[in-house]
């Protein structure tokens, strides 16, 4: 074999493993959509043979990874103003809409029995509300047996889109709870978790226990789940079909990079806790993005099931063409 022989097939083995490995994508971030995430990575694998790995390290985390240039694409369930995409040079747009449930272990009250209103689901989260018996959470639960127990309340330790979008929901009812990423809680018992999972484990193994979950953990784990009390009066259980009645209220316009935080939604029938989760890009990658986008149309065109299967909402026909023309618009399509 020639020395030019040689080099030429180098080469071409060098161009060959470029394209094998160029849709080889890395991304990080938010939990809440992990397990739809993790089902559309094996599934476009599967048909694509494209490899797409994502790890749920929280919003937090996502947004300071995307921000370094350390990952491809990162998820967030805090939407970011136009202002901060600009300065950081992001894209943004939205990828499903999900759920957060007040999930609980209480000896003896199984899932949905336990109703909360506003009241009570504030007074617990601001600690002002310290007992399961408490007269502001027994008057809608006449016919449970409340115990005479502290309450434990399961938190996040770390920076989450769903604490976020969760204290978003506890500020429209109590303004002295403030928004935040990573609040401070003054429950006088609070125990945190690292991400959905963390906080879904401490719920199941701690008696006495309430924290806020992504509905997809509630499934995997089999935890119980509160009826939550929706801005309409009505007590609303966490299922597919009340979060579509609440996710119909969610407004997106391309002209703010999908902009918006839909928590607490007008409608008699909707649940009250619901969220959208966003895809964040770096706008100079311009090759990577179009891999990722590719990855996420594909997940449009044919992840739906998978979502509704594990509780989410896909997004409507008409918000995912104004994201492919969005896409077109940023020439990362």
């Amino acid at each position: 074999m020639t020395l030019k022989t040689i080099i030429t097939s180098a080469v071409v083995a060098s161009v060959t493993l470029t394209t094998i490995h160029a849709e080889d994508l890395k991304g990080r971030g938010a939990s809440f959509p992990g397990p739809v995430y993790k089902a559309w990575t094996s599934d476009y694998y599967k048909a694509t043979k494209n490899q797409v790995n994502y790890t749920p390290t929280g919003s937090g985390d996502g947004i300071k990874s995307i921000k370094k240039r350390m990952v491809d694409f990162s998820g967030s369930d805090k939407p970011l103003k136009p202002e901060a995409l600009k300065k950081d040079k992001l894209f943004m747009f939205p990828s499903v809409v999900g759920s957060i449930v007040l999930s609980y272990n209480l000896e003896g009250i199984k899932d949905g029995e336990l109703k909360l209103s506003r009241e009570a689901i504030a007074g617990i989260f601001s600690g002002k509300i310290t007992k399961w018996n408490d007269q502001a959470i027994a008057k809608q639960n006449a016919g449970l047996k409340l115990p005479n127990e502290d309450i434990t309340v399961a938190v996040r330790a770390d920076k989450s889109g769903t604490t976020f979008n969760f204290t978003y929901f506890l500020n429209k009812i109590d303004e002295t709870i403030k928004v935040s990423k990573k609040p401070k809680w003054l429950a006088s018992k609070v125990v945190a978790g690292k991400s959905n999972s963390g906080v879904s484990a401490n719920i199941k193994q701690i008696k006495n226990s309430i924290g806020y979950i992504e509905y997809s953990y509630k499934m995997k784990l089999n935890l119980p789940a509160a009826q939550v009390e929706n801005k309409e009066g009505k007590y609303i259980n966490p299922t597919l079909k009340s979060f579509q009645d609440a996710a119909k209220y969610a407004t997106w316009t391309p002209d703010n990079d999908f902009y918006a935080v839909i928590g607490d939604p007008a409608g008699a029938t909707s649940y009250p806790i619901v969220a959208a989760t966003f895809i964040l890009l770096p706008e100079e990658k311009m090759e990577t993005n179009k891999a990722v986008t590719k990855f996420i149309d594909w997940a449009y065109t044919n992840g739906d099931a998978a979502a509704t299967e594990l509780g989410y909402v896909p997004l409507p026909k008409e918000t995912k063409e104004q994201i492919r023309n969005y896409w077109d618009a940023k020439k990362i399509k």
